[in-house]
């Protein structure tokens, strides 16, 4: 059997909400520190096996989904270092070597991380409804605009491929200023932020272009603030075709400086 690591906290929790997801949870506890477990059947993840089960999704969105929810359930509770998906471990005791050979660094992360909370902000854009509200506001594009209207045929054709250029061109730079000022804006409401890979529109089912993804370490008794700071760019940004999506609590990935 293979030792499978969820996460791990510096207070003893109680695992009976956490045993309805995983019966098998168990601690194991070495220099004060308390590693979340279960037991896995070593044939599961062998080459063979292991190889299989990563091409099929809906096998990994359903471990992954219980891997998270076991760590939400201790989070309740206390402080924690979230484990990566999948991580594994021989035996019992490579675990708490693992624990004492790096618990000084653990225990400094939980500290660094006690009463904070990790909070994503994603910014999406429709920038068909941008483009229009640029080609309505911009003065170098109504200036091209004009002459266009003045010039012959031939050379309104040149001026408007000379707009296209221009568009794409604010666009780029309106994008640019809309994520720096996103990301300061609501960096004034937390310990920490964290910019991450934006994703493209296949890996999140919208019709919208993601332009900013975003983890930031919250304390506590500023969420609220926080919340309210998001929804008010969320509201700011509909005309100019922006949406923030907002989600958290969640295992705080982004700001353990020891992963385990």
């Amino acid at each position: 059997m293979l030792i499978y690591a969820y996460c791990l906290t510096n207070k003893e929790p109680n695992l009976n909400g956490a045993k309805e997801l995983v019966s098998g949870l168990y601690l194991i506890s070495e220099q004060g520190l308390y590693a979340v477990v279960s037991e896995e059947k070593e044939a599961e993840f062998d080459r063979e096996n292991l190889e299989k089960n990563l091409s099929n999704l809906e096998w990994i969105k359903q471990r992954a989904v219980l891997h998270e929810k076991v760590i939400e359930q201790i989070m309740e509770q206390a402080v924690v270092i979230p484990f990566k998906f999948g991580t594994l471990f021989n035996n019992e005791q490579n675990l708490k070597a693992m624990l004492v050979e790096h618990g000084d660094e653990f225990k400094s992360d939980l500290d660094q991380l006690a009463d904070k909370e990790e909070w994503g902000v994603k910014v999406y854009c429709d920038k068909e409804k941008l483009k229009q509200n640029l080609d309505i506001e911009s003065g170098e594009l109504k200036k091209i605009d004009e002459e266009i209207n003045a010039a012959s045929p031939g050379k309104a054709f040149i001026l408007k491929k000379k707009k296209e250029i221009a568009l794409d061109v604010v666009l780029n730079k309106t994008l640019n200023t809309y994520v720096q000022e996103s990301f300061n804006q609501l960096g004034q409401h937390c310990q920490e932020g964290r910019l991450n890979r934006v994703l493209p529109r296949e890996a999140t089912g919208r019709d919208e272009d993601m332009i900013l993804n975003a983890a930031y370490l919250v304390a506590k008794d500023k969420v609220a603030q926080f919340n309210q700071a998001a929804d008010r760019l969320n509201s700011d940004g509909k005309e100019k075709g922006l949406s923030y999506d907002t989600s958290g609590p969640w295992p705080p990935y982004n700001f353990c400086l020891s992963r385990p």
